[in-house]
C-alpha cells in the first residue's frame, strides 16, 4: 500500500455560526471512518491509504451562492448533496473509486446554524451512499454568501483511468441517462416559478454515475469520457479538442429528460446546452459491445467520432449544422 499525505484539514481560524472548534467537533462526530483513512480530522494532515497498484485521483469544485445555488430556491440539504455530487461526478468521469472528501466552507455572519447542520446532512447522506469519508477541510467567515469547495480523492488502477484525450475516428459516442432536466428546472426558477424537488430530481438530487464509470473503465469499454456538467455541446467539444477529432451527433437519438408536472420532455436546446446533468458522455471503439444499461442506468448511442475538428448536429430530416459549444463557461 502507498500512503498519500494530504495537506488539508480543519484549521482554527475565523468565526462561523457557532464557535469553529464546536463546529469541527460536530462534523467530526458525524464522520464515518474507513480503513483507507489512516488519519483524518484532528491532525495537521489527513493520511490516506491508496490501494496497491492504483493511482491517486484528485478533483476540486466550488459551490458558490448566487452562482451555483440560491438559498431561496434550494434547501440546505440540496446544496450539500449537489456540492458533493460535483466532486464525485468527476471521479466517475475517469472510472475511479472515491476514497475521501475534503470540505472548505466559508459562511456569512448571521447564517443560522440550522442551515449549516442541514447542509452537512445532505452531504453526509450522499457520502454514505458512496462510502466516502470526510477527511478534513477548512472553515472561515465569508464576507458575502456561502462558499463551499469540495475536494474528492479517489483511485484507479495504474494506467486505467479514462481520459478525455483518447477518442479516435470511428468510435461511437454514448451518453448515460437523459439530458436537460436540470436546465428545465433552472429556467423555471429564473422565470419565478415555484417547483417541487420530487418533480425535478435531476436538478435537486443528481446522481453521480460512479458504478457506471467504473464498469466502463474495468471492461475497457470507454476510450474517452467526461461528465456532462457544462452541457453536452461544451463537454463534447472538450473531448474533441483534447483528442484532436471531430464528431457527428444525431439530434433524434439524444435522450431527453421527462420532467415536471404534468410531465413533459425537455427541449432539445436544454439537452444540448443546459448542463448540470452529471451524466457520462463517452466514446467507445466500434469493436466493443456497450450494454444498453449499466448499473441500472440507460446508455444511448448518440453519434460517432470523425476525422477533422468539426462537430456536426444531424437533424431528424438529415440536414446538418455545426454544433457550437453553448453550454456553461466560467469567466467569459
Amino acid at each position: 500500500m502507498r500512503i498519500l499525505r494530504v495537506r488539508l484539514v480543519f484549521h482554527y481560524i475565523d468565526p462561523v455560526p457557532i464557535p469553529e472548534k464546536s463546529l469541527i467537533s460536530r462534523i467530526r462526530a458525524q464522520v464515518a471512518r474507513k480503513r483507507s483513512i489512516v488519519a483524518g480530522i484532528g491532525d495537521d494532515c489527513a493520511i490516506l491509504r491508496i490501494p496497491a497498484g492504483h493511482e491517486a485521483l484528485v478533483t476540486t469544485d466550488f459551490s458558490l451562492e448566487g452562482m451555483h445555488f440560491r438559498r431561496e430556491w434550494h434547501s440546505a440539504e440540496v446544496v450539500g448533496h449537489r456540492c458533493l455530487t460535483r466532486g464525485l461526478s468527476d471521479i466517475a468521469a475517469v472510472g475511479g473509486t472515491p476514497i475521501a472528501a475534503f470540505l472548505s466552507l466559508a459562511l456569512p455572519k448571521g447564517l443560522a446554524q440550522n442551515w449549516v447542520d442541514r447542509f452537512l446532512k445532505g452531504l453526509f447522506e450522499l457520502a454514505g451512499e458512496y462510502r466516502v469519508s470526510l477527511a478534513g477541510g477548512d472553515t472561515a467567515q465569508s464576507p458575502g454568501g456561502v462558499l463551499a469547495d469540495i475536494v474528492v480523492v479517489g483511485s484507479a488502477p495504474k494506467g486505467k483511468a479514462v481520459r478525455r484525450s483518447r477518442a479516435r475516428p470511428g468510435d461511437f459516442l454514448y451518453v448515460t441517462g437523459s439530458l436537460g432536466a436540470a436546465a428545465v428546472a433552472l429556467n423555471l426558477l429564473v422565470s419565478g416559478r415555484k417547483i417541487r424537488p420530487p418533480h425535478f430530481p435531476g436538478h435537486f438530487h443528481p446522481s453521480p454515475r460512479i458504478e457506471t464509470g467504473r464498469f466502463l473503465m474495468e471492461r475497457g469499454l470507454a476510450s474517452a469520457m467526461i461528465d456532462v456538467s457544462d452541457g453536452l455541446s461544451t463537454d463534447l467539444a472538450h473531448i474533441c479538442e483534447e483528442s484532436g477529432v471531430g464528431a457527428e451527433v444525431q439530434a433524434a437519438m439524444i435522450p431527453r429528460a421527462i420532467v415536471g408536472k404534468p410531465a413533459r420532455e425537455a427541449d432539445l436546446r436544454f439537452a444540448l446546452h443546459g448542463g448540470d446533468d452529471y451524466e457520462l458522455l463517452f466514446t467507445s471503439p466500434r469493436s466493443k459491445r456497450v450494454p444498453n444499461q449499466i448499473a441500472g442506468v440507460p446508455v444511448t448511442q448518440i453519434g460517432r467520432i470523425t476525422r477533422g475538428r468539426r462537430i456536426l448536429l444531424v437533424n431528424p430530416r438529415g440536414t446538418t449544422a455545426t454544433l457550437r459549444a453553448q453550454g456553461w463557461e466560467h469567466l467569459k
